[in-house]
């Protein structure tokens, strides 16, 4: 048991504690709507952490590979909300949602930041007849003089707490934020706004609109990511050891995705010789360099199996090496998992030392 502080139970905990017993040991809220529902259910499922959902119109579902898992699916913008007041232990959802909606951030944690899918870019974008306005600074000159002819700059928004800390932590203070829930681009064209801060993955939408983005007006690149809660986790055995066994796949899953692991044979007088001569050029030798180990064989003669593993860009380039080398029977695989020594997620969500209870 780790000496660290563990906090006091709070009535919501409590409650939430109670409320579960004899239920699912660890809920998962997933987004059931936009962008990211299926996506997300593809990564669920490379990660070897398919979800079973008995039908589209069915919103709680289960992974088998986990029993005690109960997966809840909510919008997008609710998944935030579900895992900081305690619905559930985990949650996917974007991270621009995150930063934008919690309001504590000890239960609205962010494990895993970046799931690799989803990409977006939240970003600021004015009129293309505004041929004067190509960077933050032109805005911010034309927040002013909007301020001495006693008007102010319109921006159209779903991300007013965002928006708001990145304007004023670069000095523009004088505009006005226009709520915006539907569709952003005609707000300048329509009258409401004179610019707008969006999300956008192409900018195809901005350009047939006729915006273009501020230079320097990137304001966050977001994506997919893991959110916990790790005060409630802390008080539940089963609860902790199941969303470890989650954050550590799908960790190791990321971790992977850029290898390749390469096999062979090679012949040589010795181990060493044949390690030498893959060694000869070290970008191409593994990560920590090769695995080198004997083949028995009748014939007695010296074979020697390597291994070793290398970055997708690089894999032919390796195996070209490797014929370099005397390798036959070369044959390469994708990583399903990669494990470190460590797992960065669990640091993150445990901060080293367990809470976790007996």
């Amino acid at each position: 048991r780790s000496n660290r502080h563990v906090p006091k139970l709070t009535s919501e905990t409590n409650r939430i504690k109670n409320g579960r017993a004899g239920e699912s040991a660890l809920r998962l809220v997933l987004p059931s709507d936009g962008d990211l529902h299926e996506p997300t259910l593809n990564f669920m499922r490379a990660c070897g952490l398919p979800v079973s959902r008995p039908n589209a119109r069915r919103y709680i579902g289960t992974i088998p590979s986990l029993p005690g898992v109960e997966v809840l699916f909510q919008r997008t913008a609710d998944v935030t909300q579900k895992v900081e007041e305690g619905s559930a232990e985990l949650g996917v959802t974007g991270l621009d949602r995150v930063l934008e909606y919690r309001s504590d951030d000890q239960r609205a944690a962010v494990v895993i930041e970046d799931l690799s899918y989803g990409r977006c870019e939240f970003v600021m974008a004015v009129p293309n007849s505004w041929l004067d306005v190509t960077s933050l600074a032109d805005l911010a000159d034309l927040a002013l003089e909007f301020r001495q002819e006693g008007k102010q700059l319109r921006i159209a928004t779903k991300y007013p707490r965002l928006l708001r800390t990145y304007l004023h932590e670069r000095g523009i203070n004088y505009f006005t934020l226009v709520p915006a829930s539907g569709t952003m681009e005609a707000a300048p064209a329509a009258g409401y706004a004179d610019l707008i801060a969006d999300l956008t993955a192409t900018g195809a939408t901005l350009r047939e609109n006729q915006l273009k983005t501020v230079d320097d007006g990137t304001i966050l690149v977001s994506q997919a990511c893991l959110v916990a809660n790790p005060v409630l986790l802390s008080f539940c055995e089963p609860a902790w050891r199941l969303a470890r066994s989650i954050t550590e796949m799908m960790e190791a899953h990321l971790k992977a995705e850029p290898f390749y692991r390469i096999t062979a044979n090679v012949q040589g007088s010795t181990a060493e010789a044949v390690s030498s001569t893959i060694l000869a050029r070290p970008g191409l030798a593994g990560l920590r360099g090769p695995t080198v180990g004997r083949v028995y064989n009748v014939e007695e003669q010296d074979w020697f199996s390597v291994s070793l593993l290398v970055q997708k860009e690089r894999l032919l380039e390796a195996v070209d090496h490797l014929r370099d080398c005397g390798a036959v029977d070369v044959a390469a695989s994708q990583l399903s998992y990669l494990f470190d020594g460590g797992s960065q997620a669990y640091q993150k969500l445990f901060g080293g030392g367990s809470t976790r209870l007996g």
